[in-house]
């Protein structure tokens, strides 16, 4: 496979995730896209604040090419965990604008760049800071997937929405009852095991 097919399907996959990230805050209040639903904090805004973070820094300087937006939360003497949720001044459309402008910033330098060529990621350690730009394609496109996932819970929490995307749940089709049943029937195989 050559750059240009490889880099076609590896956008494909990191627009994939991205959008069942954004997809995931349709139809929730600002109080729904930022509350904490799990000990972690971990929320919808929050999930996609620390995404466009770290994939400014992957695939901007990680290869020479900043991302050229401040992104305080990210100095060394911000709040730990600044990236993970968003400010009450940060809104929902400045959040998924950031996350846009990353993106794009994103794709320039995958078009820009063949996917061999090295660069450093100057946080990991030494002996593994030395990488090429399709490792980090690769590095991001799991993180967003991983992250995309996370969503999936929290929204699921929030309101009982599932689901891939809008037109496609890649889930089995079943009612609240049928889902109801459907947990009931594994939360009694898990009561009945003992090791």
């Amino acid at each position: 496979m050559d750059d240009s097919a490889e880099k076609t399907t590896l956008m494909h996959y990191l627009a994939s995730g991205r959008e069942a990230l954004i997809w995931k805050l349709d139809g929730l209040s600002e109080y729904d896209v930022r509350r904490p639903l799990v000990p972690t904090g971990t929320n919808l805004l929050g999930l996609i604040k620390h995404v466009a973070s770290v994939e400014a820094g992957y695939l901007g300087d990680t290869f020479g090419r900043p991302f050229g937006e401040a992104l305080p939360w990210l100095d060394d003497e911000a709040e730990i965990n600044a990236d993970m949720w968003a400010t009450p001044e940060q809104s929902r459309g400045w959040v998924i604008d950031l996350f846009r402008r990353v993106g794009e910033h994103s794709a320039a330098t995958i078009e820009a760049l063949p996917l061999n060529a090295p660069g450093r990621v100057a946080w990991w350690p030494p002996e593994r800071s030395n990488v090429t730009l399709h490792q980090i394609v690769v590095h991001i496109l799991a993180e967003t997937h991983r992250h995309a996932g996370h969503a999936d819970i929290v929204r699921e929490l929030i309101d009982g929405a599932m689901g891939l995307r809008a037109d496609n749940s890649n889930l089995p089709p079943g009612d609240a009852a049928w889902w109801q049943a459907y947990r009931e029937r594994l939360e009694a195989a898990a009561r009945s095991v003992r090791l």
